[in-house]
């Protein structure tokens, strides 16, 4: 039984008149009725009598008796209404005429969604204004109460549309895009000639994208148009906008607007030359660098000059190792995957601004990956800073040097007078803050760090500590982030200030990558408080648990200073194998998708700790890359893990045969994933040799898994006898040990076996009892792949079973809903590759070439083959989309993928 309590009715405007309920369209009639619900919606839910509804629905033409054809026209609308939305209708008698109540329109929709894009732009949000103005457009179907003769309700709307194009335009702007921007205003100016506020755009768009010709010819023609035309002078803005453009005012290169709301909370000094000079780069070319020393102030001027074209940014400072520099940047774009192209196919030509900072120590890997992405997405604009260029060809340098004096200064009495409110120095404090400034070579962080003591010094005694306290702090290893001596002194003073005992925990944290938990100083609250408040930590607490990392420069110190990196890096490794044996056991349970994201925000860390690991301890690199099986394919990282295992593999040929037989199972997990067969197929043979005939308890968790593991591998490659075999191994030995989730698991293997063996009835009963048992234990993934099985069982048939495409496509959502709550991005694809098969099979051909397209472009990005474990619906897919062109169907993103298998499924 259908429950309407929260089902409402939306009315259309913008274009032809609608009202529909969950997307469907209520039954209206002819124009007469669509101009009452017309008149009716222009109301907004006040009362409308019936002689204004006559004049709306008839004009000058009214009836004899109008009373009496509307009576009819309402009793019609309310039983479509009530057969769309239920019993009370929204249609109701009110005083001397009647009311509509609907839930929303599209005309409030669009008026929300403009006040929300000019708050955003206000906020200097341009890429989220942008987002909104777009989203407000996308309403309109046509103009507005087309049904209705004039009315001032349309005359507003279509007001407000122009506004939002214009603000829109604006908003594109801001973001940088001001060659992309041009072609878009000229249109504009040419539909709304007299709409200066356009021409406005246009001419700032030209003179930001490096034609101030055109931008003056710009100019001279609309205030020609104005004069010959209308016989009046451009406005006050207009004006305004000529002198500043006559003077070459370097203010016009910049974002008009102030300063970004979301940006670091203290404030900024200095740098207008170098911000002007950064706007003017950026128009003519794709990449410009901030070269300079170390604490220079680089990543802040980047930041500051980026913050308002909503740029990604990736922070490599925390990369060790140049082969890691592309999953960084991956990391940051919210790519899945870790090459360049995988990037460059993520983005394709979509516009944006990527700030890639501090690429000092990773140079040649972050100018290969510039190169491929500039090449490969022309919508693309790269913003750097290293202390060395990136050497790519057409890239453009901007030098960043220490603060002059003033600005150094300036810096400095902002940052005291904020740890000590009131106050306002006096003669001789202004002295100190001069010399403080120079001792400090107005190094920005070296000031800030100063800034800090003067909580617990006197400024006179915080320069008196400076004379002759910064010696060199000699070299650092090659590729740390070796920072400029005075500011690597600064450091170092700092760090003084800390207790013995502080300072020792500080030192051995700098090989975390990406931050590192509490667990890392072994829960040492304490320290780490004092670490913070002593600002050497940044403390993240937006997240649970709470994490924290190092300063750059500060990390670059510990490194250096540090009198035994060796075994700071083994005690690194051996924290990141700690962590994998807590947290790996947790992605077969009910805390699996936790267990996803914790790995997620360690994977900088564990790679640390594996390559560490593969030459130090390659027994324990084994074990790691072994125990995270399930995480390499489900976090999309199924090339990366196929490598680090083999690695591993090879360097540790004396490990424990549990761990060994664990890692080629999961070797040959991925390889089927791949597509390779072969691979998969010998990788699991050897795994069932390793173990041998009498494994201890682990190795028969193991053993159990391969069974279950051969099971599925032999149903794939056709060998159904044997795959039915293996799925009784695997709830044998899992009854034997006492697992009750390698039974489900081999309930599971054994139901398809049999299904896709020649007998659907038996393998669904199997697949149905897998279900039951695992959801009975909290195995919410093993109760997903148990869904996804079934959905393809339901649709195969034999003589007496037929194929049911309804239930496929229920069992398929709810497998969908699983498995996205596990964050298992692989198996979410293997659900809708068989969902375009279901989409076919029940007759909506369509849907079901779209589907199917949209999931092989993104297996492809993943590296992943989609059918390769359903061989039976793979083959079957083929045939039906023989003929069919991939470039033909349109695009569609993973909600709208989703959304095409059917509503969630309901909870009882």
């Amino acid at each position: 039984m259908h429950s309407y309590a929260s089902r409402v009715l939306i009315g259309k405007v913008l274009g032809s008149t609608e009202v529909e309920m969950d997307g469907v369209p209520a039954e209206l009639g002819g124009p007469l009725p669509r101009r009452l619900v017309a008149a009716l919606l222009a109301a907004e839910g006040r009362p409308v009598s019936e002689d204004a509804l006559a004049e709306a629905v008839w004009g000058g033409e009214v009836p004899a008796r109008p009373a009496a054809s509307l009576q009819a026209y309402v009793s019609r609308l309310r039983r479509s209404f009530e057969q769309a939305r239920g019993p009370g209708s929204a249609l109701a008698r009110a005083g001397d005429g009647y009311r509509l109540t609907v839930g929303d329109t599209d005309a409030a929709g669009f008026t929300a969604d403009v006040r929300r894009g000019r708050a955003l732009l206000d906020e200097e949000r341009p890429g989220d204004a942008l987002r909104a103005f777009d989203a407000a457009l996308a309403r309109w179907r046509g103009e507005a109460y087309a049904d209705l003769p004039e009315t001032p309700a349309r005359t507003r709307l279509e007001e407000l549309r122009a506004v939002a194009v214009e603000e829109r335009l604006a908003a594109r702007l801001a973001t940088g895009d001001a060659p992309g921007a041009v072609g878009e205003l000229e249109a504009a100016v040419r539909d709304e000639p007299y709409r200066e506020r356009r021409w406005e755009l246009l001419i700032l768009a030209l003179y930001r994208g490096g034609r101030q010709a055109e931008a003056l010819a710009a100019l001279r023609r609309v205030r020609a148009r104005l004069a010959d035309e209308l016989g009046i002078d451009p406005g006050p803005a207009l004006q305004e906008l000529e002198g500043r453009l006559l003077a070459q005012d370097p203010g016009l290169l910049l974002p008009s607007r102030p300063a970004p709301a979301v940006r670091p909370l203290s404030h900024f000094f200095g740098r207008t030359e170098e911000l002007a000079a950064l706007a003017e780069l950026s128009t003519t070319g794709r990449l410009v660098t901030l070269v300079g020393p170390g604490g220079a102030g680089k990543t802040r001027l980047a930041v500051e000059f980026a913050a308002p074209r909503d740029p990604w940014f990736a922070r490599l400072a925390d990369v060790a190792e140049p082969t890691l520099v592309p999953a960084a940047v991956a990391a940051a774009l919210g790519v899945r995957g870790s090459t360049a192209e995988a990037i460059a196919t993520a983005l394709g030509d979509r516009p944006g601004l990527l700030l890639l900072d501090n690429c000092e120590h990773v140079v040649r890997a972050a100018a290969e990956l510039t190169l491929v992405l500039l090449a490969r997405c022309p919508g693309l604009r790269v913003l750097a800073t290293s202390r060395e260029p990136l050497g790519v060809d057409g890239e453009r340098l901007l030098p960043v040097a220490p603060l002059p004096a003033g600005d150094a200064v300036a810096l400095l009495t902002d940052r005291i007078t904020a740890v000590r409110p009131g106050w306002r120095p006096d003669a001789a404090e202004r002295a100190a803050l001069d010399g403080l400034a120079t001792a400090l070579d107005g190094i920005p962080l070296a000031l800030e760090l100063a800034a800090a003591r003067a909580r617990v010094l006197g400024l006179a005694e915080l320069l008196e500590m400076l004379h002759g306290r910064f010696p060199a702090l000699g070299p650092v290893p090659r590729g740390a982030l070796a920072p400029h001596e005075t500011l690597e002194a600064a450091v170092a003073w700092s760090v003084d200030l800390l207790s013995a005992h502080d300072r020792a925990v500080l030192l051995r944290l700098w090989p975390f990558e990406g931050g590192f938990p509490l667990s890392a100083v072994d829960d040492d609250l304490d320290a780490l408080s004092a670490l913070v408040a002593r600002s050497v930590v940044v403390a993240d607490t937006t997240v649970t648990p709470a994490r924290y990392r190092l300063l750059e420069i500060l990390r670059a110190y510990c490194r250096g200073r540090d009198d035994d990196p060796a075994g700071s890096r083994a005690r690194h490794a051996a924290w990141v194998r700690s962590f994998v044996e807590r947290t790996a056991p947790e992605l077969r349970g009910e805390r699996s998708a936790h267990a996803i994201r914790l790995l997620n925000r360690e994977l900088a860390n564990i790679r640390a700790g594996i390559a560490h690991d593969l030459h130090a301890a390659p027994r324990a690199a084994l074990r790691t890359a072994g125990l995270l099986e399930w995480f390499w394919f489900r976090g999309g990282l199924v090339t990366e893990g196929g490598r680090l295992l083999r690695a591993a593999l090879d360097g540790a040929p004396d490990a424990p045969p549990a761990d060994r037989a664990r890692a080629l199972s999961c070797l040959g997990t991925l390889c089927f994933m791949t597509g390779d067969e072969p691979a998969a197929e010998k990788a699991l043979r050897d795994a069932i040799d390793v173990l041998g005939p009498s494994p201890d308890r682990e190795g028969w968790t193991v053993r159990a898994q391969l069974h279950y593991y051969e099971s599925l591998l032999r149903s794939a490659t056709g060998r159904y006898e044997e795959a039915v075999a293996e799925g009784r191994h695997a709830m044998a030995v899992g009854r034997r040990i006492g697992e009750e989730r390698l039974v489900a698991a081999g309930e599971m293997t054994l139901g398809w076996a049999l299904a896709a063996g020649g007998d659907p009835r038996a393998g669904r009963r199997e697949l149905t009892g897998a279900i039951r048992r695992a959801t009975a234990i909290g195995q919410r993934w093993t109760t997903a792949m148990s869904e996804l099985l079934l959905g393809r069982a339901l649709l195969l048939s034999t003589g007496d079973e037929p194929a049911d495409p309804a239930a496929a496509l229920a069992a398929l959502r709810r497998a969908v809903d699983h498995f996205t709550a596990e964050d298992d991005v692989g198996n979410v694809l293997a659900c809708l590759f068989t969902g375009a098969q279901a989409l076919i099979a029940a007759g909506r051909r369509g849907d079901g070439v779209t589907l199917a397209a949209a999931v092989r472009r993104n297996a492809a990005r993943r590296g992943i083959s989609p059918g390769a474990a359903d061989p039976l619906g793979a083959a079957a897919l083929a045939d039906l989309l023989a003929g069919v062109d991939p470039a033909t169907v349109p695009a569609v993103d993973e909600d709208a993928m989703i959304g095409l298998l059917g509503p969630p499924a309901r909870q009882d």
